[in-house]
C-alpha cells in the first residue's frame, strides 16, 4: 500500500512488510511530528519489521499535497484521529500498535484514549499526555519553552518567519536543538513554500478546537520516552505523564538525547518499541 484515503484526502504511506519470522506479529502505525514527515522513522522501521510487524508510516494531514485542507478546524483531534483509523482500516487491522513523536505523540495519546478498542499498546516519544503537558504549563517553565505555540496561532506570519532566508534560519534552529543536518535540510525545505508549511502549522492553530476534545486517560499499556536534553518539553511535563495512564505504564529517560528521538536515538527507540510492543500479545 502506497496511499490511503479519508474524507476525500489522499495520504502517502510507507508500508513495510513483516520479516524475520513465520507469521506477522501485527500492525504497527508510526506517527511523525512537526516539521517532520514519515521518513523520520526510516531507521526505526527495520527492527520492527524484523520482529514481525507490518509497519505503516504515513505522511499526516497537512503534509502531503493531497492532504492540505485550508480550515484550521480540519486539524482538530477528532479529524486527525479519523485519518489514523482509516489507515488501520485500509490495512485490515482491527487492532494495532501505535507510536508517535512530537505532534504524532499527542495524536497517539488521543487515539489510544478515545479508541482503546483499536489500540493494543501505545508508545509516545518526547511529548507526554496532553493533560500532563497542560498541567506543566502552569506549574513549571513549560510555558516559556512553548512560547512558539502561541506565535503559531497568527495567520501567515509564522509561514513568513520560518521561510526567512529560503528556510535557512529554520534549518539552523532545528540543528541547534539537536536534529542532524541532513534531516534538518529535508524538513526545512518545506519552509520555502508557504502553502506547504500552512498545513503543518494548522496543527497548532487547531489547538483551541482540540482543547474541546480532550484525550482522556489511557488504559492500554503505554510507554513514554523523553530525552533529558529536550529543549521543548520540560522534565516537569515528562514526570506528570504517568498520572494520566490507568493501564500498565513505563517511563524511560534517554540520557543526553534531544527532542528528535526517532532521528538522533533511532537504535534506542527501535529497541524500546520492539520490547514494548512484544510485551502485549
Amino acid at each position: 500500500m502506497e496511499r490511503f484515503t479519508n474524507a476525500a484526502f489522499s495520504f502517502e504511506v510507507t508500508d513495510t512488510p513483516a520479516a524475520g519470522r513465520d507469521g506477522p506479529a501485527g500492525v504497527a502505525i508510526l506517527l511523525h511530528g512537526f516539521p517532520q514527515d514519515r521518513r523520520c522513522w526510516d531507521r526505526v522501521t527495520p527492527a520492527l519489521a524484523a520482529a514481525g510487524y507490518r509497519v505503516l508510516a504515513p505522511d499526516l494531514r497537512g503534509y502531503s499535497p493531497g492532504t492540505r485542507p485550508a480550515a484550521r478546524s480540519a486539524y482538530r483531534n477528532s479529524q486527525l484521529a479519523a485519518d489514523v483509523l482509516a489507515l488501520a482500516d485500509a490495512a485490515g487491522a482491527e487492532r494495532f500498535r501505535l507510536a508517535g513523536h512530537d505532534w504524532g505523540a499527542a495524536l497517539a495519546w488521543y487515539v489510544a484514549g478515545r479508541h482503546p478498542d483499536r489500540v493494543t499498546s501505545l508508545a509516545a516519544l518526547s511529548v507526554p499526555h496532553p493533560q500532563a503537558f497542560a498541567r506543566a504549563l502552569i506549574t513549571s517553565d513549560q510555558a516559556a519553552r512553548s512560547w512558539y505555540m502561541a506565535a503559531c496561532q497568527l495567520p501567515w506570519l509564522p509561514e513568513r518567519a520560518l521561510g526567512r532566508r529560503d528556510g535557512q534560519a529554520f534549518r539552523d534552529t532545528l540543528v541547534r536543538t539537536g536534529l542532524d543536518p541532513a534531516s534538518a535540510d529535508r524538513y526545512a525545505a518545506r519552509a520555502r513554500d508557504p502553502a506547504a508549511l500552512r498545513g503543518p502549522l494548522n496543527w497548532y492553530r487547531a489547538m483551541p478546537s482540540s482543547l474541546r476534545e480532550p484525550a482522556g486517560p489511557v488504559r492500554v499499556p503505554a510507554m513514554f520516552a523523553w530525552g533529558n536534553r529536550d529543549r521543548f518539553v520540560s522534565r516537569a511535563a515528562a514526570g506528570l505523564c504517568g498520572r494520566y495512564v490507568t493501564g500498565p505504564y513505563r517511563f524511560t529517560e534517554l540520557d543526553g538525547a534531544s527532542h528528535w528521538l526517532p532521528e538522533q536515538a533511532a537504535d534506542q527507540v527501535a529497541a524500546l518499541l520492539t520490547e514494548h510492543f512484544a510485551a502485549t500479545p
